[in-house]
C-alpha cells in the first residue's frame, strides 16, 4: 500500500505542469542578459577598432601628402591627432616607419621609423623589414612605402568573458603622393 501511494504521487509529480515557467525563466533569463552584454561589449570592441583604424588612415593619408620635410612636431602633432580622432586619452602608441625597396638585393630597407607614445613597439630596423614580402607590396625599385601602425589596449567595460585588456593593433601603408620620398631629416634611419 506504501509502494502503491509513492508510485501514485511520483507520477502526478512527473505529470504536473505548474511552475515550469518559472522553471524556465530562472535558468533562461541569465543566459538572456549574459548574452545581451556579450553582445553590446563585442560591438563595442569592434566600434573601438574601426575607430583606431579610421584615425590611422588618416595619419598615413596625412603624411602621404606632405611635400615638405617631416620634423619632430610634425609626428608630434600626428600622435596628437590620432589622439584626438579616437577621442581616447589611454595609451595608445604610433609608429611611423618610411621603408625602401631595393631591387638588386630584393630587399627593403627602412629608411627612417619613430613611435610616438607609450606601447610595446619599438622603432623597426631594416632587419624587421629587409624580407617582409609576404606583409609588403612589392614596390619599383628605389620607391618608398610609408607605414603606420597604432597599438591601443583595451578595456571591457562589462566582464562577459573577456581579458581585463585587450590589444588593439591596426597597420596601414601607402606610398607618398606627391613627392618621391618623405624627408625627416632629424628622424633616425633604420640600421
Amino acid at each position: 500500500m506504501v509502494y502503491a501511494r509513492v508510485t501514485s504521487f511520483l507520477a502526478r509529480f512527473r505529470d504536473c505542469a505548474k511552475g515550469t515557467i518559472t522553471v524556465e525563466a530562472v535558468i533562461i533569463v541569465p543566459i538572456l542578459f549574459w548574452a545581451l552584454q556579450a553582445t553590446f561589449e563585442f560591438f563595442e570592441m569592434y566600434r573601438y577598432k574601426s575607430v583606431r583604424e579610421k584615425a590611422t588612415y588618416a595619419i598615413v593619408d596625412l603624411i602621404s601628402r606632405e611635400q615638405a620635410a617631416i620634423d619632430q612636431p610634425f609626428l608630434d602633432g600626428s600622435k596628437q591627432l590620432f589622439d584626438d580622432f579616437t577621442n581616447d586619452l589611454g595609451d595608445n602608441q604610433l609608429r611611423v616607419t618610411v621603408v625602401t625597396y631595393s631591387l638588386a638585393d630584393d630587399e627593403y630597407a627602412v629608411v627612417w621609423s619613430q613611435t610616438r607614445g607609450e606601447g610595446p613597439m619599438n622603432p623597426l630596423q631594416t632587419a624587421d623589414v629587409a624580407t617582409a614580402h609576404d606583409s609588403l607590396p612589392t614596390l619599383a625599385n628605389g620607391r618608398q612605402l610609408i607605414i603606420v601602425e597604432s597599438w591601443s589596449d583595451y578595456e571591457p567595460g562589462l566582464s562577459v568573458g573577456f581579458d581585463s585588456s585587450i590589444p588593439v593593433v591596426t597597420r596601414v601603408f601607402t606610398s607618398p603622393r606627391f613627392v618621391a620620398q618623405i624627408q625627416c631629416p632629424s628622424c633616425a634611419t633604420g640600421t
